[in-house]
C-alpha cells in the first residue's frame, strides 16, 4: 500500500459519503486511519471544532494539514494526486 503519513478519516459507518471516500482510498491502494464518530466522543469534538458545531462527515486531515469535508470524488482524487507528486 502506498503511505501517505497520516491521513485521518472521520466518518460513520451509517454515512453514504464516508463509504465513498473509503473506497477511494481502498482503489487507490492508500493507507488512512479510519476514526468513527459515533464510538469515539473526543473524535466528535475534533469534527466538531473543523466544521464549526457541525458534525460533517467525512472530515479528512491530510499530513500537509489541508482538510476536506465532504469532498467529491474528483476534489478527493485530486488532493491524494497532488499528494503522490509531492512525495
Amino acid at each position: 500500500m502506498k503511505s501517505q503519513d497520516n491521513i485521518i478519516v472521520y466518518g460513520t459507518k451509517w454515512c453514504p459519503d464516508s463509504h465513498r471516500a473509503r473506497l477511494i482510498f481502498k482503489k487507490n491502494d492508500i493507507d488512512y486511519t479510519y476514526i468513527d464518530i459515533d464510538e469515539n466522543p473526543e473524535a466528535v469534538e475534533i469534527v466538531l471544532k473543523i466544521n464549526n458545531g457541525n458534525r460533517s462527515v467525512p472530515t479528512i486531515l491530510f499530513p500537509d494539514e489541508s482538510i476536506l469535508v465532504e469532498p467529491s470524488n474528483r476534489e478527493l482524487k485530486d488532493k491524494l494526486a497532488e499528494l503522490t507528486i509531492a512525495n
